[in-house]
């Protein structure tokens, strides 16, 4: 796989997770985590879904918000460094350079550029140092 996980801005969050929890629960997803305004970058709420503990389909209201956000899996921490580095010079916009995310888990290392159009990309290692 090369998608780590994946998410969208919705409109009402609250009607979101609802509808998403009913919907997602005969294919064995369910929600994973959930975080809040003081865990997010634009301040709003966001809820993962997935089978088992990772979650992988995220769902986030709070703005302003891109339109869509993949996140792409690397294999160490200098993949995400010179993803980071090749997406700025190819076009990208800053939106949180490499580092630890330990919000997430303690060794959530991941880069966040705004593509061309707009989007939310990460490129993520899980693995430690």
């Amino acid at each position: 796989m090369i998608i780590d996980h994946i998410g969208f801005a919705v409109g009402d969050y609250e009607k979101a997770k609802a509808f998403y929890t009913a919907a997602l629960a005969p294919l064995g997803i369910a929600a994973v985590m959930e975080v809040g305004p003081e865990q997010t970058a634009h301040g709003g709420h966001a809820i993962g879904f997935g089978r088992g503990f990772k979650p992988e389909f995220w769902i986030a209201t709070g703005g302003p918000s891109p339109q869509m956000h993949i996140a792409l899996l690397a294999e160490d921490r200098a993949q995400v460094d010179a993803f980071y580095r090749a997406a700025l010079e190819a076009g990208a916009t800053d939106n949180g350079a490499p580092g630890l995310r330990p919000q997430y888990h303690p060794d959530y290392y991941g880069a966040f550029v705004i593509d061309p159009e707009g989007h939310n990309l990460e490129a993520v290692c899980h693995g430690p140092a």
